[in-house]
């Protein structure tokens, strides 16, 4: 599943939501923890995203599926 179609799905489940205190609790994640996505500069950024973009061309990655399934063995 491709990231647009990811946050499409998250929207939809968002707009879902009646809980006011859950939507609070996802504001102070997106909104309240702004320093923590400031943290890099934009070299480190970039350097970042480079970095990432050679392991995924050297399949230097693990599927969301795995990483799930590896999870749920440690508890």
């Amino acid at each position: 599943m491709d990231i647009q179609t990811r946050k499409l799905i998250f929207i939809q489940e968002f707009l879902k939501i009646q809980s006011e205190e859950l939507i609070s609790r996802l504001e102070k994640i997106l909104i309240g923890n702004e320093d923590q996505f400031n943290s890099f500069s934009i070299e480190e950024l970039n350097t970042r995203i480079d970095q990432s973009l050679k392991d995924s061309e050297n399949n230097k990655v693990t599927e969301s599926d795995d990483l799930l399934s590896e999870i749920k063995q440690w508890q």
